[in-house]
């Protein structure tokens, strides 16, 4: 069964983090419809201005999230002593599971488009121990088919996987380049969460009533066992997304995500005690460090 339109975003123009200016494609009014995603925020400048005050020392805990820059330079750091770069193509995936508390700050570049996905962590790995997993271009392998090319960041694609393995919620993440006027079909787990974000050009949805959806959209897509959609007049540049809906509760304030209102609030008990940031033993168990007392004050 084909997959047809359930919903159509457009987003909002939002400032954050210091100043940087951004489009929040999906946020908090969409986090159960989009199930295990919870915020998809794009940037597209070519002013320096509207995005070099980037977002200084911040905690997350509870979620994954996903820096993809088709073009830019960000560079990043954080409480555990974790520093680098993330370049043109590159990509960087971030567990913050117990806490972390990092910077990301872009340099000033004659491009900056990407964006940054929110992956909730289910219940059991919300306090998982923070880990990072960088890739530049040469380590996303693509695909070409039928006047297509497909990265595959994460999941799988014509049997060629993706370098973002080992990970909680296991989600599908494709960088999709269509020639103008081709079709490109994509096959899936009939019940997973799955929608695209485009970047450039529009796309014309086979399944339902003929539909173009133009960029800067986001488009879900109901259930189904097949993705099938086709080009318009010029080239189309989407990324793809998708994954096991998690149906569990959700508790959200700032850069913490958890299922209740007590472990929200536990988390920001902690950030003010200086007790955020965990420290993950062999056997297991977890314990406060002082790590973040110079961090986020």
């Amino acid at each position: 069964m084909l997959r047809r339109i359930a919903r159509v975003v457009t987003g909002e123009v939002k400032t954050d983090g210091a100043g940087v200016e951004l489009v929040r494609v999906i946020g908090k009014p969409d986090v159960y419809d989009f199930d295990p995603f919870l915020m998809l925020d794009a940037f597209d400048h070519d002013n320096p201005e509207k995005y070099t005050k980037g977002f200084p020392w911040h905690p997350h805990r509870g979620i994954e999230t996903v820096t993809y820059l088709l073009e830019g330079e960000i560079q990043h750091g954080d409480s555990l002593g974790n520093s680098g770069v993330i370049k043109d193509g590159g990509c960087q995936w971030m567990t913050a599971g117990s806490g972390i508390i990092h910077q990301e700050m872009p340099i000033a570049r004659p491009k900056m488009l990407g964006v940054q996905l929110w992956v909730n962590l289910p219940a059991k790995h919300k306090m998982t121990a923070p880990r990072y997993r960088d890739f530049t271009r040469s380590d996303i392998p693509k695909v070409e088919k039928d006047r297509s090319t497909i990265r595959i960041v994460a999941g799988e694609y014509e049997n060629t996987k993706g370098p973002m393995e080992e990970i909680t919620v296991k989600p599908t993440f494709l960088e999709v380049s269509v020639k103008a006027g081709e079709s490109f079909s994509f096959i899936t787990e009939p019940t997973d969460t799955l929608f695209i974000y485009i970047i450039k050009g529009s796309v014309n949805i086979k399944a339902g009533p003929e539909r173009l959806i133009n960029a800067r959209h986001a488009v879900l897509f109901g259930k189904g066992d097949e993705l099938s959609l086709e080009a318009g007049n010029e080239e189309l540049l989407f990324l793809l997304f998708s994954g096991k809906p998690l149906h569990e509760p959700i508790t959200w304030g700032g850069p913490i995500v958890m299922n209740t209102a007590k472990e929200l609030s536990h988390a920001f008990k902690e950030i003010e005690a200086g007790t955020f940031i965990k420290k993950h033993h062999a056997d297991g168990s977890i314990s406060s460090s002082e790590i973040n007392q110079t961090f986020y004050r």
